[in-house]
């Protein structure tokens, strides 16, 4: 099956606007195209944002049975599709219901004055499905039911290049089974597995790859052998399987936290005791460490080369869906070592301020 790569990602969430808002405004991906009741799109209200390769869909329901509005009901504002390029959309989706699929939408062929595109829906995992997209002539940014927008100015420079992967929580005991669904049926090739531990939490991380390459899905699937942490908070929070976060690829990710920063996007804080052995820990580092701390950018290793990344806080009143900023120096890995490395330099430094807190009583009652 030829999976040439994701065509985009369609999130459903309660206001279009203004999550439009935050994912422009903030990240940089900027509206290029828009439609509604009175373009054809039924009971519902989209817009198309764009950042260099990198196109999400926002779509917000208008009654209160469409699937956008069922999904946020359930789930809250959260990645419903990931739409898939492919050569040919009736062929894989006959390929993919032949497999085991389960059938969403039968291949439709859209036409307007510039373009044709051609769709058809599978099941994925849980409640999100995959959408193929097959693109014979016209606009890349075409879909059903959108008009163009002109591109905004703003975008001129692209500090984000493409999405690099999706991160997937799971309930536990399904890790397996839905590892082996996108092996059999969607023809994945299981490139990584991991068992992290950390102060009792744990959990198990397989990483899938379709054969192009150019969709990779991190799967995380708790332990519950073991203390419940963030994978657990997740699925509790977003009422049952889904993504937790989007990782967008960067050649510069210290000119993009820069820039999403000044634009109010907030990252999660990295402990200053995480940069204290760094290089012990991974090697010598190519830059600078003092900048590095500085922008709180995590570093990690493989055989193939460095990582840096950074993940943003949720933008969400559930605190469920987040971004990770990623710069691939050759690794081909996620940056599993830096769980353990963020946690024991959080350790140390919540050691550090308990020891000055117990410095100053002693220094009050004898002074």
């Amino acid at each position: 099956m030829d999976i040439r790569g994701i065509d985009h990602i369609e999130l459903y969430v309660g206001d279009t606007r203004e999550s439009a808002a935050y994912f422009g405004n903030a990240v940089g991906l900027w509206p290029r195209g828009q439609g509604g009741p009175e373009t054809g799109l039924t009971g519902q209200r989209s817009l198309l944002l764009r950042h260099a390769d990198i196109r999400l869909l926002l779509t917000s329901g208008l009654t209160a049975d469409h699937p956008a509005a069922t999904y946020v009901r359930r789930h809250g504002d959260g990645i419903a599709v990931v739409a898939l390029a492919v050569a040919d959309a009736a062929g894989a989706y006959a390929e993919l219901l032949a497999r085991g699929a389960v059938a969403e939408l039968p291949p439709t062929t859209i036409t307007s004055a510039d373009a044709e595109v051609v769709i058809a829906e599978v099941a994925g995992f849980a409640d999100v499905r995959h959408r193929l997209v097959e693109r014979r002539r016209g606009g890349g940014d075409f879909l059903p039911g959108l008009v163009e927008l002109p591109p905004v100015a703003a975008s001129a420079k692209n500090l984000l290049a493409e999405i690099d992967h999706l991160a997937v929580c799971v309930p536990p005991g399904q890790l397996a089974e839905t590892v082996r669904g996108y092996r059999e049926v969607f023809g994945f090739d299981e490139i990584f597995h991991e068992y992290v531990e950390v102060d009792g939490q744990a959990m198990n991380s397989t990483v899938v790859q379709s054969r192009s390459g150019r969709v990779t899905l991190v799967l995380l699937e708790p332990d519950t052998r073991r203390r419940a942490g963030q994978i657990d908070a997740f699925l509790a929070q977003h009422s049952g399987a889904g993504v937790q976060h989007l990782g967008l690829r960067t050649d510069d990710i210290i000119g993009a936290i820069g820039a999403l920063r000044q634009r109010g996007v907030r990252f999660a804080r990295t402990p200053a005791a995480y940069y204290d052995d760094l290089e012990t820990r991974v090697g010598q580092i190519d830059g600078s460490v003092a900048q590095l701390r500085e922008f709180g950018v995590l570093v990690d290793r493989d055989h193939d080369g460095q990582l840096l990344q950074i993940f943003t806080e949720s933008m969400h009143v559930r605190r469920t869906l987040f971004l990770e900023l990623i710069e691939r120096r050759g690794a081909r890995t996620f940056g599993s070592g830096n769980i353990r490395a963020l946690y024991e330099a959080k350790e140390r430094e919540l050691a550090v301020a308990a020891a000055a807190r117990g410095l100053a009583a002693t220094q009050e009652v004898t002074g």
